[in-house]
């Protein structure tokens, strides 16, 4: 029973993840919840989440949302922010980390239900672009192998605000950075032997449909991604408060 529970879950966030992103805010709790002991369900969830995401990237390739003159260099950002946040986890506790971010997820938040946050902005010159998201991919790259919950709603919401991509644009560059991240870390995991393999293809399979659906939805409604990056942010809020008051 507590499978079916994790299989529904993880759903339900390929679903979320490829509209908004933010789908380990349900998919990494799902394991936990299903007694899964902490680092197999981290690298377990990597091994599933890196199945969807697939499944969303190709997708958005195909239908010409990915920047690949832009999306490429990121990559390169993004997995060096995340090698550097991956070792200052290891020598930094989170304590205070998690505490700025009960100040910044409500300003996110504003952010997000302001009126013209996505609304398409003035195209930037090619080599601003350039250099604005490949800072966003390494800051966040930061953040991702730092802590991690959120990443892809955060690279939304800085390649539109900041590097002025349009929304579809910037989904699409986001899930680029995004796999290659899971799939660095999938890698590391395997090798430490955490990965429940079973588990994890039979829990991918669900998240790729997920994944496939909420691509379709994406492409076709696109403006109905803020209701869903509020509710993943209220899901992180509340899970950072939990995780404080647990500490």
């Amino acid at each position: 029973m507590k499978y079916i529970m994790i299989f529904i879950l993880v759903f339900l966030a390929g679903l979320v993840d490829a509209i908004a992103g933010g789908g380990g805010l349900i998919s990494l709790p799902a394991y936990l919840m299903g007694g899964i002991p902490v680092h197999q369900a981290i690298a377990t969830n990597k091994l599933s989440s890196s199945m969807g995401t697939t499944i969303t990237t190709i997708r958005y390739g195909k239908a010409g949302y990915i920047r690949w003159d832009i999306a490429l260099v990121c990559v390169i950002f993004a997995m060096a922010g995340s090698s550097l946040g991956a070792n200052l986890a290891l020598s930094i506790s989170d304590y205070f980390f998690k505490r700025i971010m009960l100040i910044l997820l409500p300003l996110i938040a504003i952010y997000v239900m302001y009126p013209k946050s996505f609304k398409e902005k003035e195209e930037l010159s090619y080599i601003k672009t350039v250099w604005i998201s490949c800072t966003v991919a390494f800051f966040i790259g930061v953040y991702d192998g730092f802590y991690g919950p959120g990443t892809g709603t955060f690279l939304l919401i800085c390649l539109t605000g900041f590097a002025h991509l349009n929304l579809k644009q910037a989904n699409g560059i986001t899930k680029v950075i995004n796999l290659t991240t899971n799939y660095a870390a999938l890698i590391v995991y395997i090798l430490n032997g955490k990965v429940l393999f079973i588990l994890g293809l039979i829990a991918g399979i669900f998240n790729m449909l997920g994944n496939y659906i909420g691509s379709s939805y994406f492409k076709k409604k696109s403006l109905s991604v803020k209701p869903i990056m509020i509710l993943v942010l209220i899901l992180f809020f509340i899970k950072t408060i939990i995780e404080i008051i647990g500490t």
